[in-house]
């Protein structure tokens, strides 16, 4: 090695100790060093400081040393901006205190609740039985020759696996989806729409509606500087749209739903963003969640019609994502597909406006997250850019089978006249009715406390309740670099191990604060969350007062 080399590193491996030792003294965070802050039982924050190992980077060959490829400087710089609150810092540190509990670590509570993810499943929620039923047909056909299934499960089964290659879920499909399963889709929705068409050859299935929704928004991206692509997303919103917006470059047009009116989406409002987004973008897309997530609002009729009214006037591609639509609980309201209000609002909408429409069968009554089914539907695709979306799906060769499956068994349920009908429609019924009395119970709880003011939970699984901080408080989490709405529900989770999302994670006005919480808790469990939700509050609000 020659002289000059050796200076060199032992210059470098100086300045690391020395720039090391600066940050611990200091607490520094400059922008090569991540620092991330984590909450002890004392509600204290311990300052972790994770340092990049610069010499473990160097490949030495010889007289001369080589950094490596992908470092966080020269790795793609949109994913750096890509945030997903619902499994961001607060779940991270959810998790490792769910270590230290079964390591037997101390804490003033015996279990994390996660009351943070939409996930029936593991809040409880018991599958289907004829859904499972038939999944387990389907991935072990040896069973169709057992009793205990009835002939109804058996002959879904039979069906689906004749639609496989091989006759297996372990075949690939069709990139678009199987063929059979897409004609399901499409009764099903005719049956929802009370008759309106729909052509199988516009309905994609997908891994879960997310695949879907970040598929139709690489469509829609391009441009660069002022015409850029402009998304329009409500505030609050799903992290996922945001997200994706970030990885994909595009520009993040806001606007706000009205919380004094139940979360409402207001055509003014829109119109006051879309002006302010031409200044410095191209907008070409209008982004809708009916129901609301994370607000839980249910828009009606009108409502719908002036947001269709609005884009064709703005010439702007819609984005329906309406995959809580058998999940609405208030009095008074109803769920109406974007699909259907669009045809009957006559053929100078219906044969203009574009648009795709999104579901799945992680929410609803099913709650099956983990089998990622879904599909979209696409209204007047223009036919070369329908040619481009089978290529862009082609890519990820197909959505996985199984959730192809069960998306078919949602779409076609049983019958009347079959044997599982009764015992599908009591377990349907239940959950739904649970999901009702549990949002109910939710806002009435968090009114009574002072300090809490909670919309309504129309439909959809969560509420999202804002919170009145002291100036104190608020003053202190800055003092912690930490957004008020963050640093409550960190402390909420270190002294009572409940997980929420604060508000921040998905977007809210200046000056005011949230956290959204599922419902799918069991009741039981949901009001000992709810009280502890409301012990603390008093407690916190006391502290900083």
């Amino acid at each position: 090695m020659h002289y000059e080399t050796c200076i060199s590193l032992f210059v470098l491996t100086v300045t690391s100790v020395l720039f090391i030792a600066y940050i611990y003294i200091t607490n520094t965070d400059p922008k090569r060093f991540r620092v991330s802050k984590n909450i002890c039982l004392n509600n204290q924050f311990l300052w972790k400081v994770e340092i990049t190992k610069t010499l473990q980077s160097l490949q030495l060959n010889g007289i001369s040393h080589r950094g490596r490829v992908l470092t966080l400087d020269s790795m793609n710089p949109n994913v750096k901006r890509v945030e997903y609150a619902v499994r961001g810092p607060i779940v991270q540190r959810a998790v490792q205190i769910e270590k230290e509990l079964k390591e037997g670590v101390k804490k003033p509570f015996t279990e994390v609740i996660k009351a943070n993810i939409g996930d029936a499943h593991a809040m409880g929620q018991k599958p289907i039985t004829f859904f499972r039923q038939v999944l387990a047909l389907c991935s072990y056909p040896a069973l169709l020759e057992d009793s205990k299934f009835p002939e109804d499960a058996k002959k879904r089964a039979q069906r689906i696996l004749e639609a496989c290659g091989g006759h297996s879920i372990g075949a690939y499909s069709t990139s678009q989806g199987i063929e059979c399963i897409r004609q399901d889709v499409a009764r099903y929705i005719e049956k929802r729409d009370g008759g309106i068409p729909s052509n199988p050859d516009n309905i994609y299935l997908s891994t879960g509606a997310s695949d879907a929704i970040v598929t139709i928004l690489k469509l829609l991206v391009c441009g660069e500087g002022r015409d850029r692509t402009g998304v329009m997303i409500s505030i609050p919103q799903y992290p996922l749209y945001s997200a994706a917006l970030a990885d994909l470059g595009a520009v993040q047009i806001n606007y706000y739903l009205d919380e004094d009116n139940c979360w409402s989406l207001n055509i003014t409002e829109l119109r006051r963003a879309l002006n302010a987004a031409r200044e410095h973008c191209n907008p070409r897309v209008l982004c809708i969640i009916n129901p609301g997530n994370p607000t839980g609002q249910v828009q009606s009729r009108q409502c719908i019609e002036d947001v269709i009214r609005f884009a064709k006037e703005e010439h702007l591609f819609l984005m329906a994502d309406e995959v809580y639509q058998d999940n609405v609980y208030a009095e008074g309201c109803q769920f109406h597909s974007f699909k259907k209000v669009l045809f009957e609002m006559g053929p100078e909408y219906s044969n203009t406006v574009e648009m795709a429409s999104f579901h799945s069968t992680s929410k609803c009554y099913m709650g099956e997250c983990g089998f990622r089914g879904g599909y979209m539907e696409v209204i007047n695709l223009d036919p070369e850019v329908k040619a481009q979306l089978i290529k862009l799906v082609s890519v990820r060769l197909c959505p996985p089978v199984p959730g192809q499956a069960l998306l078919d068994l949602v779409v076609n349920p049983p019958q009347p006249d079959e044997p599982s009908y009764a015992t599908f429609m009591k377990e349907r019924t239940a959950v739904l009715s649970t999901l009702a009395e549990k949002a109910r119970l939710t806002e009435q709880i968090f009114n009574t406390v002072p300090g809490i003011t909670c919309n309504p939970v129309q439909g959809a699984m969560y509420t999202f309740p804002g919170i009145t901080l002291p100036q104190k408080a608020i003053d202190k989490a800055k003092e912690l670099g930490l957004v008020p709405d963050m640093f409550y529900c960190m402390r909420l989770l270190e002294e009572d191990g409940i997980c929420l999302v604060p508000g921040s994670g998905f977007g809210q006005r200046e000056g005011t604060y949230h956290f959204r919480m599922t419902i799918l808790p069991p009741t039981d469990k949901l009001k000992v969350v709810l009280q502890k939700i409301r012990e603390f509050h008093l407690r916190f609000t006391q502290e900083f007062s």
